[in-house]
């Protein structure tokens, strides 16, 4: 039914949690997954508002923020795209840059998956409240059914 599912983490519990339901999934023959990280820039804003810091903040510190940022993801995304490897299924892993929801209805049309699988909340909840969930905003612009992970 579900031959191709992408699946959104942040790392955060509820998201490692979705890995429990996609596993189950391989039965019903599910047989791809797309596993997707999407560093959000603005979390750098975050970042730089609280640097404590004499004179000129560095002119690449962006730079090396998002280096940092896509090496931690990519061991991450290794380790999560090794298990479900050693289940059976084909894996893709896709890291990006941008808005998380934007990116994940981006890879939901290009990878032509048949669901996703996303949790229900993010690493932030009081940050969720003021921006939106993620998984909201995917439920309402999902072309494909989503599977949603409570905690």
């Amino acid at each position: 039914m579900f031959k191709k599912i992408l699946y959104p983490t942040d790392f955060s519990d509820v998201s490692l949690k979705a890995m429990d339901y996609i596993l189950r999934m391989k039965d019903s023959g599910t047989q791809e997954v797309v596993i997707m990280h999407v560093i959000d820039r603005r979390e750098f804003e975050h970042f730089e508002q609280g640097i404590a810091w004499v004179g000129e903040l560095p002119a690449d510190l962006e730079e090396r923020f998002l280096l940092n940022a896509t090496r931690e993801a990519s061991k991450k995304l290794q380790i999560i795209a090794a298990e479900l490897t050693n289940m059976g299924f084909s894996v893709e892993i896709k890291l990006e840059t941008g808005i998380p929801f934007n990116e994940i209805i981006k890879a939901e049309k290009e990878e032509g998956v048949s669901a996703i699988a996303v949790g229900s909340h993010g690493k932030s909840n009081v940050k969720e409240m003021f921006l939106g969930s993620v998984s909201e905003k995917v439920i309402r612009k999902s072309k494909k059914p989503v599977l949603v992970i409570k905690r």
